[in-house]
């Protein structure tokens, strides 16, 4: 299976085809925020990166950066080759209902112990993600929970035709 030539990175910008696999984990002092049904569901200053081969980053944040009742456990799991066991939340605010938006990883696999317990959001599911102010895009295809900024360039596995990478 062929693979596809990254994008060239400029000045500030890191491709994901320089991220690592197994992927890592490092810490963001950016500012987080989350949207959904025009309210802030959650912000913070201080969140983590998951940095995966062709994936632009998933970004985990404290539990205590959501809001209140925002996060409404739902039934089911799914399981990650380097993480371990995820279970989900739906995302609540007010009428709107993100269904499945977010997912924690209460007892990760060795070298994933930062994330244990913080909360991940799909972009692709709430109203919008920021990250220092800038609108992030989801990543393509709606399985993977990446974040595209201007920082990460691809191109960025999650399309048609990109199973192999």
């Amino acid at each position: 299976m062929s693979h596809p030539i990254p994008d060239p990175a400029g000045p500030g910008q890191e491709s994901v085809w320089d991220y690592p696999r197994p992927p890592r984990v490092e810490p963001s002092h950016e500012h987080v925020e989350i949207l959904l049904g025009g309210q802030v569901v959650a912000r913070s200053d201080t969140s983590w990166r998951v940095l995966e081969t062709s994936h632009p980053p998933t970004y985990y944040l404290p539990r205590a950066a959501f809001a209140p009742g925002v996060l409404r456990e739902t039934e089911g799991a799914t399981w990650c080759e380097w993480k371990g066991q995820a279970s989900y939340f739906d995302l609540v605010a007010g009428s709107s209902v993100a269904r499945s938006a977010a997912w924690t990883y209460l007892e990760p696999r060795e070298g994933f112990e930062a994330i244990a317990g913080a909360v991940a959001v799909n972009p692709m599911l709430v109203e919008q993600c920021t990250v220092d102010g800038e609108a992030v895009d989801p990543q393509p295809g709606g399985f993977y929970g990446g974040w595209i900024t201007h920082r990460v360039v691809g191109p960025f596995k999650g399309g048609p035709g990109t199973d192999g990478w």
